[in-house]
């Protein structure tokens, strides 16, 4: 993208030496991310002072969103400061922090490990006393302030290294705003045959363990037609599957409704909200219809759905829409009432429970799979004990396990009842170890099956190793009593089924010489726990 926005002869590098200027995109959803970002910031700046002195350092991302205010002061020699609105600006940016590293050359602190450590503790401690002081930003919607850029040209820690005027930039606003669409340019980095199409930014509900609508903003959808154009051209250019993102994707549209004044969170109001919508109104059952109208043979991933927002159209949209992968992500985080109170999650166990029966009866072959946290404030061995049991019970096709991360600034980081870091790991490999069991027993279900999946490309030796894939051949099929297949010679390709999202899910390996980037029929043979082995169908 950066590169596509420069356009007038500025060149482009990944090399952190030579570039006149260094971005640094930077993380602050958990504590171990922070502390990555500073630690990378503090080494930027570092690798400059000896290799290339005349270099700018832009800091982007979630942290100069989260502490937009205080990050000029911690950071003397970063030049600007840059937030989530300000991606179609980055062209200018770059030309600025360029310039703006030329005017203050002279004066330089020297970085260190004692200072990354002071720089991190203080970052925890201002979060502290924001929860102390003000538990919620209030809304800047209807003022005039919404939208704002800020651009801090000084700061008071800054003045003791550098001049006044020569104090980092910083350009970000206090309420994000920002949405990508079609016309802005983008450098993609998946490989050719799969994209992921953001269809909304920023957030409208209120989990207590969550920071990203502070951070990223309220719910704004992208137009329909602005999407649809973006789909058209990825297909146009090789791509196969088409995965659907943002923070609520089946809040998708609601935004976009007549007179929408605010959040439609739980699902009694979403669904009343959905019912009186007018009958041409966007949503994510019409975007879904009209990307599957699109020619062509290709796959459509719906991603991060909230359980509280499904409906029975959506439900219908599925089934009826062929391209649309029998597949859904929907984060449930819990299964216990009190938790789920806690977590400020909108629904209930039974809720839970009567929606996952729904989506299995009414798309027939669906692959759920759901996140849940271990370990939240308050979490009692019995709510756990449930946990394990509801796991047990829902049999999820896949399913991730994360334990509680504290966050200073959320509701949950200042609860009660924090539970100790061991015992939060403990109740991860105990829920996961519940899951596992599982996960063989719907692997082998595959065995013998013929299954469409996309060709990824060449198994690496790394991947290879992670799959253990010597157990197919010479351990588990032999134990299960079928004959060791006959596997042709040649190296392995890797492989996704319909069930199985990039990155995160399972893989199907097979050996043959089948074309990556396309579509594939193949027959399972074979299984490790959670991959699938087979051979050209």
């Amino acid at each position: 993208m950066l590169g596509a926005l420069l356009k007038d002869g500025v060149e482009v590098t990944n090399d952190p030496v030579q570039a006149d200027v260094v971005i640094v995109n930077t993380c602050s959803f958990i504590d171990s991310a922070q502390e990555e970002s500073v630690e990378a910031i503090l080494e930027s700046a570092a690798v400059r002072e000896v290799s290339n002195r005349q270099q700018g350092l832009i800091v982007s991302g979630c942290l100069s969103q989260r502490f937009r205010e205080e990050l000029p002061q911690l950071f003397p020699e970063v030049d600007v400061f840059m937030g989530i609105d300000q991606v179609a600006q980055v062209a200018q940016i770059v030309r600025l922090a360029h310039q703006h590293r030329s005017e203050k050359i002279n004066g330089r602190r020297p970085t260190s490990r004692a200072r990354q450590t002071r720089i991190t503790a203080q970052l925890a401690r201002l979060e502290g006393r924001r929860e102390r002081g003000q538990a919620h930003e209030p809304s800047l919607r209807g003022t005039d302030k919404f939208g704002k850029t800020r651009t801090v040209l000084s700061g008071n820690g800054a003045r003791q290294y550098f001049h006044a005027s020569a104090a980092p930039i910083l350009e970000v606003t206090s309420r994000p705003t920002y949405i990508p669409d079609y016309a802005t340019p983008r450098f993609r980095l998946t490989p050719k045959h799969f994209a992921y199409i953001k269809i909304a930014e920023g957030c409208n509900h209120p989990c207590s363990f969550c920071l990203i609508p502070r951070m990223r903003g309220s719910h704004r959808s992208r137009e329909q037609t602005d999407i649809v154009a973006e789909a058209r051209a990825l297909l146009a250019a090789g791509v196969r599957e088409l995965n659907l993102i943002s923070q609520d994707s089946t809040y998708y549209g609601l935004d976009l409704r007549p007179d929408h004044r605010r959040a439609i969170s739980s699902p009694e109001r979403f669904s009343a909200a959905a019912q009186s919508l007018p009958a041409n109104a966007t949503t994510i059952c019409t975007l879904l219809r009209a990307l599957n109208a699109l020619p062509g043979d290709f796959w459509i991933r719906l991603l991060y759905t909230h359980p509280a927002h499904w409906t029975e159209e959506l439900i219908q949209t599925i089934r009826e829409c062929s391209k649309v992968a029998r597949y859904v992500d929907i984060p449930l985080q819990h299964i216990h009432d009190n938790m789920l109170e806690r977590m400020r999650r909108e629904t209930s166990q039974q809720y839970i429970i009567d929606l996952l029966r729904r989506i299995r009866a009414g798309i027939p072959g669906i692959a759920l799979r759901t996140t849940f946290i271990v370990g939240f404030p308050g979490e009692t061995k019995a709510c756990f004990d449930e946990l394990v049991d509801f796991i047990g019970a829902a049999r999820f096709e896949r399913l991730g396990i994360f334990a509680y991360s504290q966050q200073m600034g959320t509701r949950a980081g200042g609860m009660a009842g924090q539970v100790a870091a061991r015992v939060k790991q403990q109740r991860r490999k105990a829920a996961m170890a519940a899951q596992h069991k599982i996960a063989r027993e719907i692997s082998e279900s595959f065995v013998g099956r013929t299954l469409k999946v996309l060709i990824e490309g060449r198994a690496s030796a790394r991947q290879l190793t992670a799959a253990n894939l010597s157990s197919w051949e010479h351990g588990l099929i032999r134990a299960n009593a079928v004959p060791a297949p006959r596997l042709p010679a040649g190296e392995f390709l890797v492989a996704r089924g319909e069930a199985d999202a990039p990155d995160i899910d399972g893989r199907v390996y097979l050996r043959g010489d089948l074309p990556a980037g396309e579509f594939a029929r193949v027959k399972i043979i074979g299984h490790t726990d959670y991959d699938l082995i087979a051979r050209p169908a």
